[in-house]
């Protein structure tokens, strides 16, 4: 089938969702739903046909061609600045659109018998119209910076690995999901890489106008107990502002976010300047996770609950040495992960299995600090147990979604390596498919 037949298809379904109405505010609710979906399925075999035209006009605007550059002929400079003009993207969104075309299009030889695209399930994932060009750019750029280190055979199977995953994920999540392969690519390019990072971290403060001024770039190793303890601060607030008696009250907390994470940062400082003790911050814990064996033996990557970019084995090993490192490996000194009817509210170590499993809130992925350990079946409405295979991290804002708009949740396996199933209700997916949350979600590099 031709990308403009697979194209022709998807703007006849949206014409078909479109019905009679004369513009969107004549939908209802559920062809609202099948118009976005429509449109994004158009949108992404479009994009299909726009790389494959991009890689067309690079290669008639090559520079060897000289005056016959097609670009040349038409007034500018170069193929990006040719195709940027007539979308109305940036040069560098065209830049991207060519090399993907070049990454996904159908090669010849020298005798001019056909070759598979360098990168054929990228091409095939287009073409059907489940992955994106943005999508598609990104998934490019990390196979060709890995080419060389990972070698042809592991190459291609992340490229497989990212062509089944990102499809149905949003472009920040499929940033999350390349930032893991590139780690499980090439594991031994990250020292390097935090090197790197690390003789780049600054923090910088002026004043102007009467106002301070704070402009700060850390790497990860460094950055990630700074992370933890604004969030920890700032999940405390928002905890005290719920059970507050009076939340509408004049002098009730109603600071940002900004403010919030400002006047922490401000606070732990005084505390310092004023302490002759360390204390840690009350529910702030940076958890690195890494293999026994590879934290022993300096080889492979670790990863920080709440942060998306890996970390080598030294610079765990280096956390590690200034800070308790909590084993992946729960239960171990007996502690009970299973408590049943005896405990209504879920221990520290059953929440540190839980965040192992579900890798912050279990349906949108936010940062553990912001979540709190939910039962499936209620305690007190179902008697349920305060059991891991019961309990589940969620963020306030998808907890009340769940019960209020009628998702299940679906927990299989047990232990932290269970895998975790959101299930949507009728008017949402008449087919009421599973989708998979957790850490299992973004786990195909562990």
């Amino acid at each position: 089938m031709s990308q403009l037949t697979v194209l022709h298809e998807a703007l006849t379904r949206l014409d078909e969702v479109w019905a009679d109405a004369s513009d969107a505010n004549g939908l209802s609710r559920e062809q609202l739903i099948a118009a976005t979906n429509a449109v994004g399925l158009l949108q992404r075999r479009l994009d299909a046909v726009h790389v494959d035209v991009a890689a067309g006009i690079a290669s008639e605007s090559r520079p060897e061609l000289g005056a016959d550059s097609l670009a040349k002929q038409q007034g500018f400079r170069s193929a990006a600045k040719l195709i940027a003009a007539a979308t109305g993207v940036s040069t560098g969104d065209a830049s991207r659109l060519i090399k993907v075309g070049e990454a996904t299009a159908i090669r010849t030889d020298l005798l001019g018998s056909r070759l598979p695209a360098k990168y054929p399930l990228v091409r095939e994932a287009m073409t059907a119209g489940t992955l994106s060009a943005q999508a598609a750019a990104l998934i490019i750029a990390v196979l060709e910076r890995c080419r060389i280190a990972a070698g042809l055979e592991r190459i291609a199977e992340g490229e497989r690995m990212l062509v089944d995953t990102a499809p149905g994920l949003a472009l920040d999540e499929v940033r999350r999901l390349v930032v893991r392969v590139e780690a499980w690519l090439d594991p031994d390019g990250v020292e390097p890489r935090e090197d790197e990072q690390r003789g780049r971290r600054s923090l910088t403060f002026h004043e102007r106008g009467g106002r301070l001024h704070f402009d700060g770039d850390f790497d990860v190793e460094t950055g990630a107990p700074i992370v933890a303890a604004l969030r920890g601060y700032v999940s405390a607030a928002f905890a005290a502002r719920k059970n507050a008696p009076d939340p509408d009250a004049p002098d009730a907390d109603h600071r940002t976010v900004a403010m919030l994470q400002a006047d922490a940062l401000a606070l732990f400082c005084s505390h310092v300047l004023g302490c002759k003790e360390r204390t840690p911050v009350a529910g702030a814990t940076v958890i690195v996770r890494i293999d026994y064996k590879d934290l022993v033996g300096g080889t492979g990557t670790a990863t920080i609950d709440g942060i998306d970019q890996p970390v080598s084995a030294g610079a765990a090993r280096r956390m590690a040495a200034g800070a308790e490192v909590i084993p992946c490996v729960l239960g171990g000194d007996s502690e009970i992960l299973d408590w049943g009817r005896k405990k209504r509210l879920f221990t520290r170590a059953q929440r540190l299995a839980l965040v192992e499993r579900d890798d912050g809130c279990a349906m949108c992925n936010l940062p553990p600090e912001m979540t709190k350990a939910h039962h499936l079946r209620w305690w007190k409405r179902d008697h349920g147990r305060t059991d891991l295979s019961n309990g589940i991290l969620l963020c306030e804002t998808c907890h009340h979604r769940i019960h209020d708009n009628g998702w299940e949740i679906r927990i299989d396996g047990s232990g932290i390596t269970a895998r975790v199933w959101f299930i949507p209700p009728a008017y949402v997916d008449p087919a009421r498919t599973p989708r998979l949350g957790g850490r299992a979600r973004f786990g195909i590099a562990a």
